[in-house]
């Protein structure tokens, strides 16, 4: 049997990092892995969640896809990861990664 797609972070905006960071970290079990002013990424036990800003990147659903790194258009990360940003039919952002899991 195939292994299931292994969906990595889902994105949300957010308008004050650092405010936004401090509240889920008081209201849940959570740990930052990353945080500045534009975006945070806290880790929870089964998914992480990115906080970002409006404008910077879409809210958004980020799909691991190892065959990212094979598509001409994909972009680099400042932390290394190639991606692509697409829309579902209903013009919902996925954010494809290559991160390895």
């Amino acid at each position: 049997m195939a292994r299931l797609t292994y969906v990595d972070h889902i994105a949300i905006e957010s308008t004050d990092i650092k405010k936004s960071t401090e509240w889920y970290q008081s209201q849940f079990n959570c740990t930052v892995k990353y945080q500045d002013s534009t975006w945070a990424l806290l880790e929870f036990d089964n998914i992480s969640l990115a906080l970002v800003t409006p404008g910077d990147h879409p809210p958004h659903i980020a799909i691991v896809d190892k065959d990212i790194s094979n598509v001409e258009n994909s972009k680099v990360h400042r932390d290394g990861i190639r991606y692509l940003y697409e829309t579902d039919p209903d013009r919902n952002y996925i954010e494809k990664i290559d991160k390895r899991s």
